[in-house]
C-alpha cells in the first residue's frame, strides 16, 4: 500500500471512531487534519463499506486419537497443535469469566468492536505511551479465524499483521458476526482456538497440559492462570523462572481483581485463589509414534503411520497427507489387539535380550480379513540419543570401523513390515510354499512322488565357482540341510522333512517362472533391487534357488502369504485399520482390506493340508512323516499349520504357524550385518511363535481346516501297481514302467522269493500316475525257486517330466 492510501485509511478510521465515541469537536481537536479532509473521511469510508464482511468456513486443526481394536485403549496421538474441541458446557464457569477478564472486560457490552478501547489506544499509541491493543474476544477469534482459513502463506501474513487494514477488516468482520451469533458461541469458539503456550491450543489442551484435569475441573486460580497466559504465551511460561513470576503476578493483579470487579467471585473467593500454587512444570505432551503410551506398541504405530502415508485418499502429496493426519481431529481404531501385542512381547523377552545383536521378530495377521493384530520384537521403539548413546556399536564390520551404531536396543526402522532401508531377510523353507501353490496349479497332486538323492544335479545354471555348482560346472546341486534326505517322498512328507531335493525338481517340472508368480500373487513384495531383478520375466524361470528362500521378505509378508492360505486362497491386503471416524462422529470409507483371489480354493486347502506336517498335526488327506517343528501342535491345542525356514550357514531362523483365526510369523535374524558368522537356531524363535499362537488361542473354539471339494488334487489319476512279488527285476521293471510309473531298485528286504529277485514294491496297490515306483529286492531268506526270467528293460532309472 502507498504511503498516501496508508494515511487515508488512519485518518478516516480515527475520525469515524473518534466521532462516535467522543464527539466531533473532540477529534477535531486531537486531529485537526483528519477533521478538515473530508476528501480522505469519504475515502475511508467508501474502503471501509467495501471490506469483506463474512468469514470463510473453516476448521482449526484438531487432535488425531489412535486406539487400539478395543475402541479404548490410546496407542497415541498425532498433531500440529494440541487442540481438541469442548462445548461451552463443559468449559468451567470460572474460566470463561476468568478469560473475559482477562481480555475484554466489556465483551457482554459491545457489538464486536469496543469502540471506546480503540480510541483510547490510537491516542495513547500515538502520543508516545505503552503500546495498547485494542482486540476484542470476538475480533481476536476473527483474526485466529482468518489466519486458519488462509489459502497461501501470504493471506496468513495479511491476517496477522499489525496494519490499520487488518484492523479494518478484522472489526468489519466482528461486527457482522456479532448479528450472526451469541456472545456464548463466540466465547465458546475463543476459548476452543486460543494459543496457551507449551504446544497447547484451546482450553482442553490447556488444562491437560498445565493441571491435567478437564475443563470442567478448573478453579478460580487455575483458570484465573491460564486466562493471564494468553496475552504473551511465551513471556508467561509458568516453567520458566522468570515467566512464573510475571504470571503469578498477571494472576493476582489483574486477572483475580478484574473477576471481582466485574461480581463473578467474592472478595473471599478471590483471596483463596490467589493462594494456590502456579504449576513449575507441565505434563508432557505425546506426540506420534515415539510417544506411544507403552514402547512396545510403537512398531505398530509406525506401521500404521507409513501405511497412512501411503495412501493418496489422504491426499496426493506426502505433506498433504502428514497434514491431514495431524489437524483432522479423527478417531482412529486401529486392529492391533492389546492382550495379543502384551503376551507376544512378554513371550519374547522370556527368550532373547533387548541388548541381542540379534532381533526375534513376530508378525501376526487374521485370515480373510488382512487385520494386522501384532507386531513385537527385543527391541524399545525409541531414537537414540546421539549426545548419550544406549546402542552399541553396530555388528556390520564395515559400519564398526567408521563408529556407527547398531539398531539395538534403541531403533524406530520398521524391522517386521519393511520400508525404507529395510527390504526384508532370507527367511529358507517357509518359501517351499509357493512350488507346492504353484504345483497344485499345474495339476501336480499331494500324492506326487519324487525319488530323492543327498545332491540333486539341476537344470539351473549359476556360476561355476559358487560352492552349490557341481563340480567342473555351471550347474546348481542343492543337498539337504545336513545331508541326507533320500527316498521317496510326496508334498506331505517332502514339505514335512523339508527336503531340498525334492522341492527343486519339483520347481523343475512346474517352472520357476509360475513359482515366483504364485509368491506375487500371495503378496511377497521383493523389496530389494536384486530380487525384483530375478523375479521379472526375463529372469525368474531361472531363478532355481527361489524355492529355498533365498529372496529377501518381512515376517509381515509371509504371515499374510500364509493367512491367505487359511483363508480358502483370499489374498487381502495387510491394514492396520478397523474404522476411521471424522471429527462430526462420520465413518470414512477407507482402511478396509482389499480382498481378491490369489488361488482356488481347493488349491488353498489342499496347501493347508500338506502345511500341517512340518508343525506336528495330521493331514486329513495324507500321511505324514517327520516334523521340523513337532510341538507346535501340542502347545497351540488347536489344528494347525505352517513351516520352518532356515538360511545357509544357519544365518536365520523361521517358524510360521497358524490356525483358521490367527497367523503368526517369527524370524530370527540380524538386521544390521545379515552376512554374520552366527548360527542362529530354532530354540528361540520356535518358542516365541508356538507360545504366542497359543496365547491367543486359549479359550478358543476348535475349528478344523476344510477338506478339498476335489480329492483328485490331493490322490490325482490313481492306476494299479502290478503284482510283480518274485519276478525277476528287469521283467518287473517293465511292467511297472508300462503301467506308467517311474521305476526305481530299492534296497534288500527279508523275503520268502528267490534272492535278487523282486520282493514287492513300495508304494503297493495303487498310487499316482506318473508317481514312484520302488522295487523292493528280495535277499533270498527262505527263497522258492527262481521264475524263468522274462525279457525286459535294461536297468536305468525314468524319472517323468511331469504329468502325463
Amino acid at each position: 500500500m502507498r504511503r498516501r492510501d496508508h494515511n487515508i485509511f488512519v485518518n478516516a478510521f480515527v475520525f469515524l471512531v473518534c466521532g462516535l465515541t467522543t464527539g466531533v469537536v473532540v477529534a477535531a481537536a486531537v486531529f485537526p487534519y483528519a477533521m478538515m479532509s473530508g476528501l480522505a473521511a469519504k475515502a475511508g469510508e467508501r474502503a471501509f463499506a467495501s471490506l469483506p464482511s463474512e468469514l470463510q468456513a473453516f476448521r482449526s486443526p484438531q487432535i488425531t486419537r489412535v486406539y487400539a481394536a478395543d475402541d479404548k485403549t490410546q496407542i497415541t496421538q498425532f498433531y500440529d497443535e494440541f487442540r481438541s474441541d469442548v462445548p461451552l458446557k463443559e468449559i468451567s464457569q470460572y474460566m470463561r469469566d476468568a478469560m473475559v477478564a482477562a481480555e475484554d472486560r466489556n465483551f457482554y457490552d459491545h457489538n464486536g468492536v469496543d469502540l471506546k478501547g480503540v480510541a483510547r489506544a490510537l491516542v495513547n499509541n500515538k502520543n508516545g505511551g505503552a503500546k495498547q491493543g485494542a482486540s476484542t474476544i470476538t475480533m481476536q477469534w476473527v483474526r485466529m479465524s482468518l489466519a486458519y482459513s488462509a489459502t497461501s502463506p501470504q493471506d496468513v501474513v495479511e491476517a496477522t499483521q499489525d496494519t490499520p487494514k487488518r484492523k479494518f477488516t478484522e472489526m468489519k468482520y466482528a461486527l457482522e458476526l456479532e448479528k450472526q451469533m451469541g456472545k456464548d458461541q463466540i466465547l465458546e469458539r475463543y476459548l476452543n482456538i486460543v494459543p496457551f503456550g507449551k504446544q497447547t491450543y484451546g482450553i482442553f489442551a490447556a488444562s491437560r497440559v498445565y493441571f491435567n484435569k478437564k475443563p470442567k475441573d478448573l478453579t478460580i486460580g487455575e483458570a484465573a492462570m491460564l486466562a493471564g497466559i494468553v496475552r504473551a504465551p511465551s513471556g508467561y511460561d509458568p516453567t520458566d523462572a522468570t515467566g512464573h513470576d510475571r504470571i503469578e503476578q498477571r494472576r493476582n493483579t489483574y486477572v483475580i481483581p478484574g473477576m471481582l470487579e466485574m461480581g463473578t467471585i467474592t472478595p473471599g473467593q478471590a483471596d483463596k485463589a490467589k493462594k494456590e500454587p502456579i504449576p513449575d512444570k507441565v505434563r508432557p505432551v505425546s506426540n506420534g509414534c515415539v510417544s506411544v503410551a507403552k514402547n512396545n506398541w510403537g512398531f505398530f504405530c509406525d506401521y500404521f503411520y507409513r501405511w497412512w502415508m501411503g495412501r493418496e485418499e489422504f491426499g496426493p502429496t506426502p505433506y498433504d497427507r502428514e497434514r491431514r493426519l495431524k489437524s483432522g481431529g479423527y478417531r482412529i481404531t486401529t486392529t492391533l489387539d492389546i492382550k495379543a501385542q502384551n503376551k507376544a512381547r512378554g513371550r519374547i523377552a522370556e527368550l532373547i535380550s533387548e541388548r541381542n545383536q540379534n532381533a526375534l521378530l513376530l508378525a501376526a495377521i487374521q485370515p480373510g480379513t488382512g487385520k494386522v493384530r501384532m507386531l513385537a520384537a527385543n527391541r524399545k521403539y525409541k531414537l537414540d540419543d546421539p549426545a548419550d548413546p544406549a546402542n552399541r556399536i553396530s555388528s556390520d564390520p564395515k559400519k564398526a570401523r567408521h563408529g556407527i551404531r547398531g539398531s539395538y536396543p534403541n531403533t524406530t526402522n520398521p524391522l517386521m513390515t519393511g520400508g525404507g532401508d529395510i527390504t526384508g531377510y532370507q527367511a529358507g523353507s517357509v518359501m517351499k510354499i509357493f512350488t507346492i501353490i504353484a504345483a497344485l496349479e499345474k495339476g501336480y497332486p499331494l500324492a506326487y512322488t519324487i525319488k530323492t538323492e543327498k545332491r540333486y544335479r539341476s537344470k539351473y545354471i549359476i556360476d561355476s565357482g559358487n560352492d552349490s555348482a557341481c563340480e567342473g560346472t555351471h550347474f546348481w546341486c542343492p543337498s539337504n540341510s545336513g545331508g541326507g534326505g533320500e527316498g521317496v517322498f510326496n508334498m506331505w512328507t517332502g514339505f514335512g522333512s523339508s527336503i531340498n531335493t525334492f522341492f527343486v525338481p519339483l520347481e523343475e517340472r512346474v517352472g520357476a517362472e509360475n513359482v515366483v508368480d504364485a509368491a506375487k500373487r500371495f503378496g511377497i513384495q521383493f523389496r530389494s533391487s536384486k530380487d525384483a531383478e530375478y523375479a521379472s520375466p526375463g529372469f525368474s524361470h531361472q531363478w532355481g534357488a527361489f524355492t529355498l528362500g533365498v529372496s529377501a521378505t518381512t515376517p509381515l509378508d509371509m504371515a499374510n502369504a500364509y493367512a491367505t492360505l487359511a483363508a480358502d486362497g483370499m489374498y487381502c491386503e495387510p491394514t492396520p485399520i478397523e474404522q476411521i471416524a471424522a471429527r462430526d462422529g462420520e465413518e470414512l470409507d477407507v482402511g478396509r482390506s482389499r480382498c481378491t483371489r490369489a488361488t482356488s480354493e481347493n488349491v488353498a486347502r489342499a496347501a493347508v493340508d500338506a502345511a500341517r506336517c512340518p508343525v506336528g498335526d495330521s493331514s486329513r488327506l495324507g500321511s505324514c512323516a517327520g516334523a521340523t517343528a513337532r510341538a507346535t501342535r501340542g502347545i497351540v491345542g488347536h489344528p494347525v499349520f505352517g513351516k520352518t525356514g532356515t538360511t545357509d550357514r544357519d544365518r536365520t531362523a523361521s517358524l510360521i504357524a497358524g490356525t483358521t483365526s490367527l497367523v503368526v510369523a517369527g524370524y530370527l535374524v540380524n538386521p544390521d550385518y545379515q552376512a554374520h558368522r552366527d548360527r542362529l537356531r530354532h530354540d528361540q524363535v520356535n518358542p516365541a511363535v508356538m507360545h504366542t499362537l497359543g496365547d491367543y488361542m486359549e479359550g478358543k473354539k476348535r475349528e478344523q481346516f476344510p477338506r478339498p471339494e476335489s480329492r483328485k488334487i490331493a490322490y490325482g489319476d490313481q492306476r494299479s501297481i502290478p503284482d510283480v512279488t518274485c519276478d525277476p527285476l528287469n521283467s518287473a521293471r517293465n511292467r511297472i514302467d508300462r503301467a506308467g510309473f517311474s521305476v526305481f531298485i530299492g534296497r534288500e528286504v527279508d523275503s520268502d522269493c528267490p534272492k535278487g529277485t523282486a520282493a514287492g514294491t513300495d508304494p503297493s496297490g495303487r498310487t499316482v500316475k506318473n508317481g514312484v515306483v520302488v522295487i523292493e529286492v528280495s535277499n533270498g531268506k527262505d527263497a522258492k525257486p527262481e521264475k524263468p526270467e522274462k525279457p525286459g528293460l535294461p536297468p536305468i532309472i525314468i524319472t517323468p517330466p511331469g504329468p502325463r
